[in-house]
């Protein structure tokens, strides 16, 4: 007969790899359950690279889960002696009045959180890569930077092993049910049938599939990144003299881009923030067309002169949306006394990730967490709308 667990995780990998390491190291006995390999391709903690940023422009209330989650991005550099984080600035831009400026803005002056407002001449005096309109501006915040998703995924199965997690790579699973009377979980997978008291599920773009009860019309997205060799090399590209960035036009559409952070022939990585097509996990296209590099270098032309360059490669992700863009985190509403679910982070999760895995733990163990998640309820109006 299989063991039984104190808690089974589903998926290991940002947000899921992050929840088995909190609950290994508050003494549960763990199983984790992986559909691919450790660290893997297919979903959306990949990439080499990921931002991060404090001043929020989606919905100040993120602010006090990013200040935890950047204590423990510290931490776990800390713990595991790899590197996950470089802080090397970042600028919003836009028009004063655009989402990405002023929401930007209206986050940094609630919170009280360092920033500076700079207008183009300054933009382009500090950062010579960056070339915005006169009626441009930024919000620059020094603890922007970027996180690289792989080493924090390996990181935290790392510190999950070490606490004593049972890890299961290459074991998809195929269904899962409450037990009668309260008495827990069992899930199901080609290999056997594993019991415990508490499931949590952190899907991923497989969210429609494994959370067809949770009342989310979620929508999975393909996205596009890409990297390319900025004309005359990548030596005014380093962390030490360019920022992440977000760049939001006049339409209203957004890019980001970042350092070169993979040497003199890493290429310099930029990418649309919202520009998908809609996908499933198993339809998803993953060659990369030449119109769609075209779309990418006309937009960053104007902005980031010697960009595009050379296209280096590209690669895809997904993006699991919620009509409302805002995350869900919960005890599942159908079942309260056994999962917990965390799910739908629509392109923008991943700087959370170590929070995310704290506040599961909490969740998972004591059904309450001390953290601010009501914005993440599935039962929220604008969740809940097609």
């Amino acid at each position: 007969m299989a063991p039984t667990y104190d808690v089974i995780v589903l998926g290991l990998g940002g947000m899921g790899s992050a929840a088995a390491h909190h609950l290994a190291a508050r003494g549960a006995r763990v199983l984790g359950l992986e559909k691919f390999g450790p660290v893997h391709n297919r979903g959306s903690s990949h990439g080499g690279s990921r931002i991060t940023r404090q001043s929020y422009f989606e919905d100040p209330a993120y602010v006090p889960l990013l200040l935890r989650s950047y204590e423990l991005y510290e931490r776990l550099e800390r713990d595991t002696g790899r590197e996950v984080a470089t802080l090397c600035g970042g600028v919003m831009v836009g028009r004063p009045d655009s989402r990405t400026v002023g929401g930007s803005l209206a986050s940094a002056r609630q919170w009280d959180l360092p920033h500076e407002v700079l207008d183009a001449k300054e933009i382009r005096r500090r950062f010579p890569t960056l070339t915005p309109h006169g009626d441009e501006v930024a919000l620059y915040e020094a603890r922007a930077g970027l996180l690289r998703p792989e080493n924090t995924v390996a990181a935290h199965l790392q510190l999950a092993t070490r606490g004593g997690a049972d890890l299961h790579f290459e074991e998809p699973v195929t269904r899962w049910e409450e037990l009668p009377g309260g008495a827990g979980v069992r899930v199901h997978t080609h290999e056997n049938a594993y019991t415990a008291g508490q499931l949590v599920i952190c899907p991923g773009a497989w969210a429609p599939q494994l959370l067809t009860d949770l009342g989310v019309p979620f929508t999975i997205e393909r996205h596009i990144m890409y990297w390319f060799a900025p004309d005359g090399g990548t030596a005014p590209y380093v962390p030490e003299r360019h920022p992440i960035y977000i760049w939001e036009d006049a339409a209203g559409v957004q890019i980001y881009g970042f350092p070169a952070i993979d040497g003199p022939d890493g290429g310099a990585k930029v990418a649309f923030f919202r520009k998908g097509t809609v996908c499933t996990p198993e339809t998803i296209d993953r060659t990369v067309y030449d119109h769609e590099v075209r779309a990418m270098a006309d937009q960053l032309g104007p902005r980031v002169p010697t960009l595009p360059g050379r296209l280096l490669k590209a690669a895809t992700c997904m993006y699991s949306n919620t009509p409302d863009e805002h995350f869900v985190i919960t005890r599942h509403p159908a079942h309260p006394e056994s999962t917990t679910v965390a799910c739908g982070f629509s392109g923008h999760g991943f700087k959370f990730v170590p929070v995310v895995g704290e506040i599961v733990a909490d969740l998972a163990l004591t059904g309450t967490t001390a953290h601010p998640i009501d914005l993440f309820d599935p039962r929220r109006p604008a969740a809940a709308v097609a």
